[in-house]
């Protein structure tokens, strides 16, 4: 859940404290709203947010179910085209009688200075028995939904422009304009930008209620926040300072730095350059430190910074109107003991006749021991800067060495809402100072380690690692190397979570693991027995999609690896069951692992990290000289996505012959049996047999090097699948479900196809921003071009740009979209009749990928946009196509939904209708 403190009341608590205490005990009952107001302030402001809402509800919703849809409104026409009408009823599975109805609520806080204006909100149902339905369903019984209509008013005679954040608010309408991805979790990175004109502007808000973010404990409220800022209407800082390196005894521990500037204007702006704001103070200093870099087509741009430059940069980065980008560039100190740094951003707007203008910038510098956890700064794999907390082996460590003398990596995942710079995380292993390993704490990107330390969370935990050789040479360090392919993974909360998939995802590169109060998986978690009826074909599909997350299927790979359990036995966060489930898993799976449920003990306790047995087990692991990877007579391996797997005991599935199911491979000396398995890699050396047996076909093999195996034909053979730069054959970081979009090697281009699709171009950058940090390009397809090594998202109504494939299986044009089915059939989904909309991957050269947004009009591609990754657990598969009934039966109203085989294939566990 949310944080990595306390039971759910400290995590409610945690959230009041982000959104600046902005909650009360205002309760909605019988439609009458109780308000027991913390405050009010107001001043004269040409700007205002309304406290009196018209809210109607409660209605159900599963578990990150919203972004199928399942709005029962919408059967009706949506909740903007009705109105308040105090006696209307609307049929609700969840209130007494069945009805839902209206009612008006009055802000619990309104706060308006000169610059902004904030509105709190708190909703919460006292004729549903939340109780008797949490008896029954569990905590997915207090997730709902319902809706609210406040008002915004702008004075005067001028068009004003704001940015609006919507804390704990996915989906909502400002006038006829609807917007889709909004604040979940209330990381305030990339809200939209506004032009209000004076009058009244009209503000529907989609509330629903996640319980991995408000905790299944407390009253079933939902609390949000709707706060509304001014701006410059040109280039800001989206956030204050830079992202930089901590200075460990007088060296910059990574020269990488980043900052965040968004184009609160209506003309595009290009970024010319980031200097020191006092080039004078670097005259002395050497050229090849005073570098600037900018990204763009994720290649650096270089200019040296001795003095000002005589020329701009030919291309720059590009921020278009309303969006909010990362900028990465070097950072250099002008003397050792620096207090703070500044740097000036040059730029123009895009038809301003190369009118340029200036944005200054500051940081204060944090001096850190070379021995103290400390900041540092590496890219990541999308092309953003990211950073992590690492802590070099101490002086006073006494380690066994022999000729080796490098040591493994600690690895310390975070929970949910907290940075690995907070004291709690950083200083998490203070009380044993002494281990011999390098510690490092990845943040994952966010506070909630993006996707749960999945795709974009766990490419940031290999990339943080991977960092530690440069920082080495970055401080002259002289003391011990780092092995960055030993490592012993332990987390807390969702970091548990984490230390699961590390476990089952990465099994040649543990020594160990040591999950703590993490949960086996978000079905697990919180239920999904609360999503709109559908087909168990389709249920299926969504389940498929989610089996790479489902560590309790996985626990067969971790045979070999000692584990470490720890549980509090009255955790109220994620209950103990979870862990009590996964440690007669690992039992019955054969695994090396111990259980520790501490007494009396909640979700997190002062030492939670440096228990007893966690010390014993730090000091044992961290000294252990096992051999990686593990040669193990007898083992088994199970795959759901190639992509996100790696290597057990030097055998990896490369590919599966329907990727709707899992791969299952079972060893047995040089005996090895398959099951959905169309290709594998053998490293020899942990294999230990010159002669294998793969399924009856008997092998010789020889040499150091991988040897792959195939079996498309239906015999294995020595060779490789096909795996050519001409798309078509799928491979590498292709593998996976939609999800594997995010596993992009520099920014994300989104190409719109026309100036209508533009607005849905700009929500997927602001998503991608908001919930990955991620950064992307906005171009229109007429100025496309191919030369960039990261994904693309293409946005497009009617017609869209041909795949590279030349027999892809799905085709798109103004009259619809047709799909060849696993036996060859064309099926045709046309939008003569209904809004029809579509979400798929497509091949691009180089193991790249393309997510084909598509709608038959603008409403069938708005539905189709919401299912472009955000949050975990919605389950999308390959490809989805979507009819006007999802809007309100969600699931249920897919027309098609499945997988693509090795072949860009349609494979037989899809569904088509």
């Amino acid at each position: 859940m949310r944080s990595i403190i306390g039971s759910q009341h400290t995590i409610l608590s945690s959230i009041c404290f982000i959104v600046s205490w902005q909650f009360s005990d205002a309760r909605i009952y019988d439609g009458v709203a109780n308000e027991v107001p913390l405050g009010t302030r107001q001043v004269n402001s040409s700007f205002s947010i309304g406290t009196s809402w018209q809210v109607l509800g409660p209605f159900q919703i599963g578990t990150r179910e919203g972004s199928w849809g399942a709005d029962p409104l919408e059967y009706l026409g949506g909740f903007k085209q009705l109105h308040y009408d105090s006696e209307a009823r609307f049929r609700s599975s969840l209130p007494s009688n069945g009805t839902a109805k209206w009612s008006v609520v009055e802000a619990t806080q309104s706060i308006v200075t000169d610059s902004s204006a904030n509105v709190s909100l708190r909703v919460g149902y006292d004729d549903v028995d939340w109780d008797f339905l949490k008896v029954v369903y569990g905590w997915a019984a207090v997730q709902y939904q319902a809706w609210a209509r406040g008002e915004i008013t702008v004075l005067g005679t001028k068009t004003l422009p704001f940015i609006l954040y919507t804390d704990a608010i996915v989906e909502y309408w400002i006038d006829d304009t609807h917007y889709f991805g909004g604040d979940a979790f209330t990381f305030r990175k990339a809200p939209p930008v506004l032009h209000l004109s004076p009058g009244t502007h009209k503000l529907d808000l989609r509330l629903w209620r996640d319980v991995r973010a408000f905790g299944g404990i407390l009253t079933p409220t939902i609390d949000v926040v709707v706060e509304l800022h001014t701006v410059s209407g040109g280039l800001d800082l989206a956030e204050p300072g830079i992202l930089m390196s901590h200075v460990v005894d007088g060296k910059l521990a990574s020269p990488l730095g980043s900052i965040s500037l968004r184009n609160t204007g209506q003309e595009d702006v290009e970024i010319l350059g980031i200097t020191p704001s006092d080039v004078r103070a670097h005259v002395s200093l050497p050229c090849a430190g005073r570098q600037v870099v900018l990204i763009e087509k994720h290649q650096a741009l270089i200019t040296c910074q001795d003095g000002p430059s005589p020329h701009d940069l030919d291309v720059g980065v590009i921020l278009v109107a309303g969006q909010t980008r990362s900028v990465a560039f070097n950072i250099s100190l002008p003397v050792s003991n620096e207090s703070s740094i500044h740097y000036t951003v040059r730029y123009r707007a895009i038809h301003a006749n190369d009118q340029v203008s200036t944005l200054n910038l500051g940081q204060d510098v944090t001096h850190k021991s070379v021995f103290e956890p400390h900041k540092v700064t590496f890219r990541h794999p999308a092309g953003i800067v990211s950073y992590a907390m690492i802590r070099p082996p101490s002086k006073n460590a006494t380690c066994r060495r022999g000729t080796d003398s490098t040591l493994p990596v600690l690895v310390g995942l975070h929970g949910a809402g907290v940075e690995a710079d907070n004291d709690l995380v950083a200083h998490a292993l203070d009380p044993v100072p002494d281990l011999c390993a390098w510690v490092v704490f990845p943040t994952g990107v966010t506070p909630w380690s993006s996707d749960d330390w999945h795709n974009w969370g766990f490419a940031d935990v290999e990339a943080a690692v991977e960092s530690v050789p440069s920082w080495m040479k970055q401080v002259n360090w002289t003391g011990p190397g780092i092995d960055i392919g030993r490592w012993i993974v332990f987390g807390h909360s969702n970091g548990g979570q984490g230390t699961w998939y590390a476990l089952t995802h990465r099994p040649d590169k543990l020594v160990a693991a040591a999950p703590l109060s993490g949960y086996a998986s978000i079905q697990e978690y919180v239920l999904y027995e609360l999503w709109q009826p559908a087909d168990p074909r389709r249920t299926a599909v969504v389940s498929a999609s989610l089996n790479s997350f489902r560590h309790e299927m996985l626990l067969e790979n971790a045979k070999g690896i000692p584990v470490l359990q720890q549980h509090g036995e009255i955790d109220d966060n994620v209950p103990a069951y979870n862990s009590r489930l996964l440690s007669q898993l690992l039992f019955q799976a054969g695994t090396n692992s111990s259980y520790h449920e501490f007494l009396g003990k909640n979700h997190y306790w002062d030492g939670v990290m440096t228990t007893e047995p966690l010390r014993k087990f730090y000091q044992e692991q961290t000294q252990s000289d096992v051999r990686l990877p593990r040669q193990l007579d007898e083992f088994s391996i199970v795959v759901a996505h190639p992509g996100d797997m790696g290597s057990k005991s030097g055998i990896r599935v490369l590919a599966l012959e329907d990727p709707g199911q899992y791969g299952r491979v079972k060893v047995k000396g040089h005996e090895i049996k398959t099951s959905n398995v169309l290709s594998l890699e053998f490293d020899l050396s942990p294999v230990g047999y010159n002669a294998i047996d793969v399924d009856g076909s008997q092998f010789q093999l020889s040499g150091g090097a991988a040897v792959t195996l195939e079996g498309s034909s239906g015999m294995w053979k020595v060779g490789i699948l096909s795996q050519s730069d001409n798309v078509l054959t799928r491979h590498g970081r292709q593998l996976g479900t939609i999800a594997a979009i995010l596993r992009t090697s520099g920014p994300f281009t989104i190409r719109y196809q026309e100036n209508r699709t533009a607005h849905i171009a700009l929500q997927i950058s602001r998503n991608f921003h908001q919930y990955f940090y991620a950064d992307s390009d906005i171009v229109s397809s007429a100025s496309w071009d191919d030369d960039r090594t990261g994904n693309v998202i293409t946005v497009a109504i009617g017609d869209a740009p041909p795949s590279l494939h030349p027999s892809f299986p799905i085709d798109v044009g103004p009259s619809g979209i047709s799909v060849r089915d696993s036996k060859g059939r064309l099926r045709m989904y046309q939008g003569d009749d209904q809004s029809v909309g579509a979400i798929f991957l497509r091949p691009l050269a180089g193991e790249r990928l393309e997510l084909v947004v598509w709608g038959s009009d603008m409403e069938g591609l708005s539905q189709a946009a919401r299912l472009v990754p955000t949050t975990t657990g919605v389950g999308q598969p390959d490809f989805i196509i979507l009819g006007t009934e999802a809007k309100w039966r969600g699931l249920e109203g897919s027309l098609a939904l499945g997988f693509f085989g090795h072949k860009w294939e349609v494979t037989p566990s899809s569904v088509l209708y």
